[in-house]
């Protein structure tokens, strides 16, 4: 169930997008047939509208031509197909000339839930936080989504903005402000520190820390909204002051967010992590974003038990 003021990534992207896009001839958008841009932006901007079918690869190729004459492309597929089918163009048309696309992958994670394996992306992450040069960003709301997507049009190089398809509740109260590679203190805590990013995983931490409260043990929430760059005096403030971090992430326990961590912590300032992500598995299982999430590994409950691991190790 989501609240009255649930709202949903995809939907704040494109609203954003179309803004932009009045006030600035530069910025297209590069559509795969996704549904719904063209009756919104090709509507109102038929001349900075380009839908290149159900062809990948060759959206991103198209994104790197305009983008390395000036123009600024947001390129709009799902997260699966971006990361795998198109990635050999993500890597040699786009991130090797450090060209600024924005590549935004939609249905990200498990929010693609009804339409089975082949649309999930469980990888993207692991995938684009590789590749030189590239800026990878995951909203934790739909106003997240906006302030992101701002700070985005104008970045240099490339961007992959990974985000959800369904309304989701939000997990900030009030405006906040939004800087890239700097990560959003959620709640205080001195004993353990939550670092999530993208929707259900920060609103999975906060709830997480709500339950350990309960419990006596005073949890962190970070809302690592950029995944590269990395925010590195948070993640050495958090592995100094606190018993170790725990992720959470809507991707592959490995090589995402929480490979991230361990590996920029195990240099900089050695810690505890413990990584709750999706299992190392196809999800097979039907229903809802969460429900599959659930099953996949990634809860509040998951959430609660690895801190307390933590707080209570040694």
């Amino acid at each position: 169930m989501t609240s009255p003021t649930a709202a949903s990534d995809r939907e704040a992207y494109r609203a954003t997008l179309l803004e932009l896009a009045r006030s600035d001839s530069r910025i297209w958008c590069l559509d795969s047939d996704t549904g719904g841009l063209e009756k919104t932006f090709q509507d109102e901007l038929p001349h900075q509208y380009v839908d290149v079918g159900i062809a990948e690869a060759n959206l991103m190729s198209v994104g790197a031509a305009l983008a390395s004459t000036g123009i600024l492309p947001f390129v709009n597929t799902m997260a699966a197909f971006a990361s795998a089918r198109a990635l050999e163009q993500v890597k040699v048309d786009i991130a090797y000339h450090a060209l600024p696309v924005r590549i935004v992958g939609t249905h990200s994670g498990f929010s693609a839930a009804h339409l089975g394996p082949t649309h999930h992306a469980q990888q993207d992450i692991a995938a684009m936080r590789t590749l030189p040069n590239m800026t990878v960003l995951t909203p934790a709301d739909a106003a997240e989504t906006v302030r992101m997507v701002k700070a985005a049009a104008y970045l240099p190089g490339p961007v992959y903005l990974r985000i959800g398809r369904n309304a989701t509740d939000p997990v900030y109260e009030n405006e906040t402000d939004f800087v890239i590679g700097r990560a959003n203190e959620l709640r205080a805590g001195r004993d353990v520190t939550i670092i999530a990013a993208g929707s259900y995983p920060c609103l999975f931490a906060l709830e997480a820390a709500n339950r350990l409260a309960e419990q006596g043990i005073d949890a962190a929430v970070l809302n690592m909204h950029t995944i590269k760059p990395l925010d590195m005096p948070a993640l050495i403030k958090a592995a100094g002051t606190t018993k170790g971090i725990v992720t959470v992430e809507d991707h592959s326990v490995l090589g995402g967010l929480g490979g991230a961590v361990a590996e920029a912590v195990s240099v900089h300032r050695p810690t505890r992590v413990l990584r709750v992500g999706l299992a190392d598995a196809f999800c097979a299982k039907p229903g809802t974003h969460r429900e599959q999430l659930v099953a996949g590994g990634v809860s509040p409950e998951h959430v609660v038990s690895a801190a307390r691991a933590i707080v209570h190790s040694g």
